[in-house]
């Protein structure tokens, strides 16, 4: 199944009531061998990236990998149990979080764990990634992360796609906009002011 055939069968699904383990072909088979893993390792995980965004509300949003929160205490079972799960384990530069592969789909799952800096060498986060059980975790079912986890995220990466992803975020959640930034700003000065800045984009982009 092609990008373009999942998104035709996003469009008939509703992203507030549909689960990581309800996206369509593939995706679905991948999210299923994850619980099994999680479960494998008692331990708690989120998705986040592009099908989070999907997930709150930015429908144009389609991305073919996956992207998961994982507590840094699980990292190393996560890798050691893969290969009975269906996954491959994929070699990783030393700095670059791990990877796995899905050996049925081939769809790579990019590891976000816990105590890790988003961004990029030279324009670092000013927070780590907190345990997943902060953005909404549960054990024995892959959940998405929350909205103000994912924002949290995208503030703290901030690449150009993020902000933009974040402005798009806000337009189809507007009304929570002000808890968020309050909450932001309890976490770092620096997001609540990327945070301000995308509420103005998003705002100039609505009138």
């Amino acid at each position: 199944m092609s990008i373009f055939e999942i998104a035709d069968q996003l469009l008939t699904l509703d992203p507030e009531t549909t689960e990581p383990r309800d996206l369509p072909g593939r995706y679905g088979r991948v999210v299923a061998s994850l619980e099994k893993l999680l479960l494998a390792v008692d331990t708690q995980s989120v998705v986040a990236g592009g099908w989070a965004v999907w997930k709150h509300g930015y429908s144009g949003r389609v991305t073919q990998d996956i992207n998961i929160v994982v507590a840094q205490d699980a990292v190393d079972s996560l890798l050691r149990l893969a290969d009975i799960t269906g996954f491959q384990a994929l070699e990783h530069r030393p700095g670059r979080w791990p990877k796995l592969k899905h050996k049925e789909t081939s769809i790579e799952v990019d590891f976000i764990p816990e105590g890790g800096i988003p961004g990029i060498p030279s324009n670092l986060g000013p927070v780590p990634i907190s345990h997943p059980g902060n953005y909404g975790g549960e054990l024995g079912r892959l959940k998405c992360i929350t909205l103000r986890g994912l924002i949290e995220l995208k503030l703290g990466s901030y690449r150009a796609k993020d902000q933009a992803d974040v402005v798009e975020l806000l337009k189809q959640n507007w009304d929570q906009w002000p808890a968020i930034a309050n909450s932001l700003a309890e976490v770092h000065p620096i997001l609540a002011q990327r945070f301000a800045g995308c509420v103005a984009e998003a705002r100039n982009e609505q009138e």
